[in-house]
């Protein structure tokens, strides 16, 4: 099955900021919200077990909160957040198919910026990350292979962030909420590739 979704990040963030090792009292950063396209694959073994792969590309701004609100906007980025998840797929045979799943997401970030540069900042980097990730959903068949998909994601991770040519680095768990809704096509493989090719016997003369 294949997707095309809308979809929306959204971030539960808890950042801790620190000048010189040490934490500065009441500094905080918040990763903003987006919504962006994205797509799956999903590959079912049988009726009920499949393999799931989430991906899509997304601009985030990491501004900061607390007593450091009004730096403004500490950084930005552009990340690469593919989730690859195995699910159990309930109703089988039904119009409407729920899902479960679990699996792991990976963050690569790149393409960071300085935002407002408040810091004096020379670049800034975010540690690529690994997090544990939880899925729900549901397909609703729309007839001749069409479904339409809802979709609910929640990854825990986190990131460490440091802002070159200062004394001034992050840690953040970033914990997005994910979730999704579009519409999906079901084929077989087989009708793309052609059915697994027969030996023919061939008689003896």
């Amino acid at each position: 099955m294949v997707r095309a979704l809308v979809t929306g990040v959204l971030p539960d963030t808890n950042a801790t900021v620190r000048s010189g090792g040490a934490v500065i009292p009441g500094a905080g950063a918040e990763v903003s919200d987006e919504v962006i396209p994205a797509t799956t694959l999903t590959y079912f073994f049988n009726d009920n077990i499949a393999v799931e792969l989430f991906c899509c590309f997304a601009k985030h701004d990491l501004d900061g909160t607390g007593t450091i609100s009004g730096l403004g906007k500490l950084a930005d980025t552009w990340i690469f957040p593919p989730a690859l998840t195995a699910q159990y797929h309930f109703n089988s045979g039904g119009k409407w198919k729920p899902y479960v799943g679990a699996g792991v997401q990976y963050i690569a970030f790149f393409d960071e910026g300085t935002g407002q540069n408040a810091l004096g900042a020379t670049s800034v980097n975010f540690d690529n990350a690994w997090g544990f990730t939880l899925q729900a959903g549901l397909d609703v068949s729309i007839g001749k292979g069409w479904y339409l998909n809802a979709d609910v994601k929640k990854t825990w991770l986190d990131t460490n962030i440091n802002w070159a040519g200062t004394a001034v680095t992050a840690s953040a768990d970033v914990d997005p909420l994910i979730i999704s809704a579009g519409l999906g096509y079901r084929f077989n493989l087989s009708d793309i590739f052609g059915h697994r090719a027969q030996t023919a016997s061939i008689p003896l003369k």
